[in-house]
């Protein structure tokens, strides 16, 4: 089985595969400073309530975004389970795939599992909008090629930043509105109008000018941890795949095996 590792800014999501197919899935909060002794006591627990072995998992991959994350996840891969830790784009987990922009060194490696997965998945010219600490909006051609995108803002960076830097605006938590009424009646829901709706215009906008310098159909797929909250808009996204950047791992990790 796989341990696939997935390390955002805000989250680790550890994931359990065999061969492509997800059977448990554990998210943590990232912290660079959390030693390996100490994923270990918290993972081994989880696996042993799921009924897994640690036997049985003989792949780990990771794909991070938070370099100094790496050393202690080596050492949980090589103490813990007696296999070498392997990284999405070295070596043999290279991405193959074109990465069409003047630095391809600089793409964010959940940016490029995703393409791997999107193209893998779903047919035709893609474009991506992943949904983590920051909102990234790419393009996949239909040959699997990284085109390149856009970097937001994230949604609760958003929220972070309004209320941190306001003196009497609450705290509120990200929701679909009630209403779709934009004219707010309170101070929290005009709040979530700003930031949700807000968001919705701004992916609407910034999508259909993508997709006319792309020039070919697309398909819009979403995923990202608060991309359901975004499913309802009809016309957005043509499908929410929450599990895209974990199975790009997946697909890695198994080219990885036959290299």
């Amino acid at each position: 089985m796989l341990l696939a590792i997935d390390v955002g800014n805000t989250n680790i999501v550890f994931a359990l595969y065999d061969a492509l197919a997800i059977k448990a899935r554990w998210r943590i909060a990232t912290d660079p400073r959390r030693t390996a002794d100490e994923y270990a006591v918290w993972l081994m627990q989880l696996l042993a309530i799921e009924g897994f072995e640690r036997g049985a998992i003989q792949q780990i991959m990771v794909s991070t975004v938070v370099p100094r994350a790496l050393h202690n996840l080596d050492v949980l891969a090589t103490k813990y389970f007696n296999v070498p830790l392997e990284v999405a784009g070295v070596g043999k987990a290279s991405y193959a795939i074109d990465i069409d922009v003047p630095d391809p060194r600089s793409l964010g490696a959940d940016r490029a599992v995703n393409a791997i997965a999107a193209h893998a998945k779903y047919k035709g010219d893609l474009i991506v909008v992943d949904f983590g600490t920051a909102t990234t909006i790419d393009v996949v051609d239909f040959n699997g090629a990284y085109k390149g995108g856009i970097i937001a803002p994230g949604l609760n960076l958003s929220l972070d930043a309004l209320v941190g830097n306001t003196a009497k605006l609450p705290r509120i938590a990200i929701a679909e509105p009630d209403s779709k009424s934009v004219i707010g009646t309170t101070t929290e829901s005009q709040m979530l109008i700003g930031i949700y709706w807000g968001y919705v215009a701004m992916m609407e906008g910034l999508i259909a000018r993508m997709r006319a310098e792309v020039g070919r159909p697309t398909t819009v797929v979403a995923t990202g941890g608060l991309a359901v909250l975004f499913n309802k808009q009809e016309g957005l996204f043509d499908a929410v795949d929450a599990d895209l950047t974990l199975d790009g791992i997946a697909l890695l990790a198994q080219r990885a095996r036959s290299r």
